[in-house]
């Protein structure tokens, strides 16, 4: 989740949540919150034709599972802590539906396995399912003061 969008949930500044997690940066490693290149950064707003972002002169903070947990600690309003356990509970919801995912791609292995080397179309077909459940994800770079 972006940090503006985390931030109109827990009813806090954008700037204040950024603020918090700089002040408590040892609390978020790369695999809980990293800043969007500013390519990734294009991509988003191509994909958001009104956008609202305008003039944000920052790369927004992008935060894991782990990272909206840990703002948890850093943020301690009332709506914080509501705005919290909401988000943890999508994030358990997706962890879900993307178990299911994984036994539909479990499955499509073992069919795989069965037309092995029958047609290459086949083939084909499966390779381009398995990078639709399995997308490659580039490494983060882990933000400091700046």
């Amino acid at each position: 989740m972006l940090d503006r969008d985390l931030s109109e949930l827990y009813g806090v500044e954008t700037k204040r949540l950024k603020e918090a997690v700089r002040r408590n940066i040892e609390r978020f490693p790369e695999d809980f919150m990293f800043e969007l290149r500013e390519g990734e950064l294009e991509n988003l707003r191509s994909q958001f034709a009104s956008s609202s972002w305008g003039g944000s002169r920052y790369l927004p903070m992008a935060f894991t599972e782990q990272g909206v947990a840990m703002l948890s600690s850093v943020l301690n309003s009332t709506q914080a802590i509501e705005g919290n356990i909401r988000i943890i509970r999508i994030f358990t919801k997706m962890r879900e539906v993307l178990s299911t995912h994984k036994d539909i791609l479990l499955k499509l292995e073992q069919l795989e396995r069965k037309v092995n080397k029958h047609d290459d179309d086949i083939q084909l077909i499966f390779k381009a399912l398995k990078q639709l459940f399995n997308p490659p994800t580039p490494p983060r770079r882990k933000i400091g003061y700046k």
